[in-house]
């Protein structure tokens, strides 16, 4: 399970600062707006988390529920 949220982690900071590396190469180096972007970019694979029909990373992957019953 651990590597499994290694994975998920590592995708989420990907995706996130993807987002913040755009703005930054387009000219826009205000802190404030880069780190909002960086913020803007873990919504979506936080929402790719919380879906429960999401089965690679989400709440609804059958080797992270029911552990234990």
């Amino acid at each position: 399970m651990k590597e499994q949220l290694t994975a998920a982690g590592l995708s989420y900071l990907r995706h996130a600062v993807t987002c913040a590396a755009v703005l930054y190469m387009s000219g826009i180096t205000d802190p404030k707006i880069l780190a909002n972007a960086f913020i803007a970019g873990l919504v979506g694979p936080l929402l790719k988390a919380i879906a429960p029909n999401e089965t690679q990373f989400g709440i609804g992957n059958k080797s992270t529920t029911n552990k234990g019953k």
